[in-house]
């Protein structure tokens, strides 16, 4: 108060004014910083309508509204999964936004959120008619294609299958509408996605699926505290409806 009165007798009244208002829009600018959200940052693998680009598809927005209610902001990252595992183990991002279970035996700092995201149906897409009905053995001595670090695939899929690993979506449903594998493996509501999108003829999901998995958000051992909020917070989304408007709104059509 002395300061401003000091103020007050020796400049005009509009450098006080000024100053006041410098001082006012510093404090704001300070407590905007102090109390910002914080910020988690995971990564994610996921294709349309699962993620997007804009970062609103379905796990998007499960994963943002959990994060919301334990008071952190999501920031999203789109590394290859390989490199995000890696990247996620060394604390270097946060963690992972979907895994199946059982990852963190090879990937020791990383700990698994115990409630699900959703579950992952792991289909074979083919223009070949044929369906599956010996599972991961199906594809015994077939040409076969998926994305590298996609661990479920990389250990079941036979050693004598004739195996392609791509980079990511794109690469994979290329080889498959260039007739360069007879197989290509991935999640369904993306593939059936995809396959629409590329315009790939005659291309479909072969039944039954090779594997019907769990998928669960990992969270990098320094954000141990998290887990059983976050676990919680998911709990909650399905109690309350939140989480059932989501699947009407980004996968029942």
């Amino acid at each position: 108060m002395r300061v401003m009165w000091f103020l007050s007798q020796t400049l005009s009244s509009n450098a006080v004014k000024a100053y006041i208002t410098l001082v006012i829009i510093c404090l704001s600018s300070f407590n905007n910083f102090a109390f910002s959200q914080p910020i988690l940052v995971f990564n994610t693998t996921g294709q349309p309508p699962l993620n997007t680009a804009e970062n609103n598809g379905f796990m998007d927005e499960v994963t943002r509204e959990a994060l919301k209610r334990i008071g952190y902001k999501l920031v999203i990252n789109r590394l290859p999964a390989e490199r995000g595992l890696r990247n996620s183990n060394s604390g270097e991002i946060d963690g992972e936004m979907s895994r199946i279970k059982g990852i963190d035996k090879t990937y020791k700092n990383l700990v698994m959120v115990p409630e699900k995201i959703m579950d992952w149906e792991f289909m074979a897409f083919s223009k070949n008619k044929s369906t599956l009905t010996n599972g991961w053995q199906s594809l015994d001595k077939k040409e076969v294609a998926f994305i590298t670090g996609w661990k479920i695939l990389e250990n079941n899929v036979p050693k004598t299958s004739h195996i392609t690993k791509t980079r990511d979506a794109e690469q994979l449903f290329r080889l498959l509408k260039k007739d360069r594998s007879e197989y290509i493996l991935y999640e369904r509501w993306a593939g059936n996605l995809e396959i629409s999108k590329s315009s790939i003829n005659n291309a479909m999901p072969l039944t039954p699926p090779l594997a019907t998995k769990e998928m669960f958000i990992y969270l990098h051992k320094k954000h141990l505290s998290l887990i059983p909020v976050l676990s919680q917070a998911l709990v909650d989304m399905k109690k309350d409806g939140t989480y059932q408007a989501l699947v009407n709104k980004h996968l029942k059509s």
